[in-house]
């Protein structure tokens, strides 16, 4: 029988599992790998650091749904990955690092690089193995694209380079299986869920990412039940889009109307909604939650009812069982409150006085401009809340964000890794000034491998969701100060089109040139340092304790940020 290199064997199988692209940095340990994806069809991607190269992987494979690798050096080429691993696990992205070791003679030796990865990895994977012998190389790498694609998350492969030199016969024909099973629950679940929804007078539905795919359903059953709809910011793609029922999202990144209809209602359905802040669940109404996780049932907020079950087939076979209403008093009143919310949206998108630019008027008009198709993907922290809040889904348009492992600087690597996937579409990262400065030296890869992306730094001069932290929490703002270049000329010097933007009035002509540049284009605007985001509910204590933030900054001799942040969000 013939002969491989193990090398071959790993990038045949991977392939045979549908990856197209891997993500990563050659070097030593890594070569026989590299060598055998310059000879297959999977494209390598020359990053600048192997985190950068991690999310832009995640990015790729969350957005297509495709199994996407990555891959590293032994010792500190593979530990930068960690982060951005962490990112794309909790992303659910289906994703695959081949991580290399040092030679098996020397390994358990503290040999220079040696890091023992498998205790490491296992934090941030569904499967974590060693390639022991060049027998194993097969059936460990199918087993992990099978773990990664059907658990929805990162699987790592180990393999010592003298490992993946070695030359094997073929063996047995492992290769990886992706079925598409149809889950729901039993019919006396059913039932229950039925007869606890009938019963309900003021039903609010709440949708997570689960109802990917269960948009047609989610409105039925809105309709069946005249129940008003809320959702996760990770559900918003999937459930906003031409959705009369939809009242957008709750929790501290939310708006007034979407808490609202939790908040009042007397029945709430989770529907694949793995929300985790307590606080925003209601006080008094029956819970009812469906899931395909039976673990993620009650584990956020106790529940009346529990089922297993994929969303769209389970809502097919629960409508039938559901006694449609009449125009209904709570979703009328939530109707009203949603207009509400749309009109303090709208004023927030207006340029400010004497030329500022609020943050949320540069995102309408990225919104306004963008393609009907764009991808946007957003920085954790305050882009995130203005790209949740004023970028609207359309069925077509995609949004990401580290809104699971809350991660800074994810959205230049993860925009990255989408327009090198899908080159045809618009991806705009919506990069904070402290995001982009973490992982700049990924600017280069956009050069490198002609990737034509966007890039909007929201520089208002600090790190800003930090520091309306510590001023909500009564604290004095505290080395969130951040001393920025000129990152346009900075753009300019890599190889992108760059240009910078301070004035309200210069920023919708610069939003249309910069994305009609042919190539990788980034735009640095100057925004309020002074935006407060503004949760749906504020408490008492958040405004006691801003109250004393502003008499703390008076009293130390810093009145003037007190007077503007009042100006910057309340006199406009």
């Amino acid at each position: 029988m013939a002969k491989k290199k193990v090398a071959d064997i790993i990038i045949e199988t991977l392939e045979e599992a549908g990856v197209q692209r891997c993500y990563g940095i050659v070097g030593d340990t890594l070569n026989h790998i590299t060598d055998a994806i310059r000879r297959s069809d999977i494209a390598w991607v020359h990053m600048r650091h192997e985190e950068a190269g991690a999310m832009a992987a995640g990015g790729e494979a969350l957005i297509t749904g495709r199994l996407t690798a990555c891959a590293g050096t032994c010792g500190p080429g593979s530990l930068h990955f960690v982060n951005g691993l962490f990112e794309a696990h909790r992303n659910r992205a289906p994703v695959v690092l081949i991580a290399t070791q040092v030679a098996t003679s020397e390994m358990g030796m503290d040999f220079p690089q040696e890091v023992d990865l498998k205790p490491i990895y296992q934090t941030c994977s569904h499967f974590c193995a060693y390639v022991h012998t060049p027998a194993q190389a097969r059936r460990v790498t199918a087993l992990a694209a099978q773990a990664a694609l059907n658990k929805r998350g990162v699987a790592v492969i180990i393999v010592p380079g003298d490992i993946s030199a070695a030359e094997v016969e073929e063996g047995a024909p492992f290769r990886p299986h992706h079925p598409q099973p149809l889950l729901r629950p039993s019919d006396d679940e059913l039932d229950a869920v039925a007869a606890l929804l009938n019963t309900g007078r003021r039903v609010t539905l709440y949708c997570g990412s689960g109802c990917e795919g269960a948009q047609k359903e989610v409105i039925a059953l809105a309709e069946r039940l005249q129940a008003p709809v809320a959702h996760t910011s990770r559900a918003k793609d999937f459930i906003e889009p031409d959705n009369p029922y939809n009242m957008g999202m709750t929790g501290i990144l939310g708006v007034e109307s979407g808490f609202r209809a939790i908040d009042a209602s007397d029945t709430l359905l989770l529907l694949g909604a793995d929300f985790a802040w307590s606080q925003f669940y209601p006080g008094e109404a029956k819970l009812i939650q469906i899931d395909r996780e039976a673990t993620h049932l009650g584990r956020r907020h106790p529940v009346d009812l529990g089922v297993v079950g994929d969303i769209k087939p389970t809502l097919e076979a629960l409508l039938p069982r559901l006694q449609p209403r009449e125009e209904h008093a709570f979703l009328r009143n939530s109707l009203k409150h949603r207009q509400d919310t749309l009109e303090t949206l709208a004023r927030q998108e207006q340029p400010g006085a004497d030329g500022l630019i609020h943050p949320q008027y540069l995102t309408h008009l990225l919104d306004l401009h963008a393609a009907d198709d764009a991808i946007f993907t957003a920085d954790g922290g305050s882009p995130m809340v203005w790209m949740l809040r004023h970028i609207h889904s359309n069925g077509r348009r995609r949004t990401l964000s580290s809104l699971v492992h809350g991660t800074m600087a994810n959205a230049m690597p993860e925009a990255l890794g989408i327009k090198k996937a899908l080159p045809g579409r618009q991806v705009i990262s919506l990069s904070g000034d402290g995001g982009i400065a973490m992982l700049l030296g990924d600017l280069l890869t956009a050069i490198q491998e002609d990737i034509a992306l966007k890039v909007v730094v929201y520089n208002n001069g600090s790190l800003g969701f930090v520091e309306m932290e510590q001023k909500v929490e009564g604290l004095l703002d505290t080395y969130t100060d951040l001393k920025n270049p000129d990152f346009a000329r900075l753009a300019e010097a890599i190889g992108f089109h760059g240009r910078r933007v301070e004035r309200a009035d210069q920023l919708e002509a610069a939003i249309k040139d910069f994305l009609a540049q042919p190539g990788p284009a980034l735009l640095d605007v100057r925004v309020n340092r002074y935006e407060l985001v503004m949760p749906p509910k504020i408490e008492v204590g958040q405004v006691l304790h801003t109250a004393l933030y502003s008499a703390k900054a008076v009293l130390a001799g810093r009145g003037g940020e007190v007077e503007e942040l009042l100006r910057s969000n309340f006199a406009d």
